[in-house]
């Protein structure tokens, strides 16, 4: 579910949704989404202030404790 939140917000954000991916790894008990985008779409998924960014963070952190998991999120 958490997966799917991430990428429903990132691909309604960006204007090359064919070059972002996601990727999940799992780092002491945490698991850690590494969102990809184009360095054309970067400005978009952080947004002004990293406020974009920030509130991604909270919907998957809200996700993740639904689902008793711990969760964080890296943009590049």
């Amino acid at each position: 579910m958490t997966r799917e939140l991430i990428e429903y917000v990132a691909r309604s954000l960006i204007d090359y949704p064919e070059e972002m991916s996601i990727t999940v790894e799992e780092e002491d008990g945490v698991a850690v989404y590494r969102l990809h985008v184009s360095p054309r779409d970067i400005g978009k998924v952080i947004g002004r202030r990293g406020r974009v960014a920030r509130a991604m963070r909270a919907l998957l952190k809200v996700s993740a404790i639904h689902n008793h998991e711990r969760a964080a999120l890296e943009i590049d």
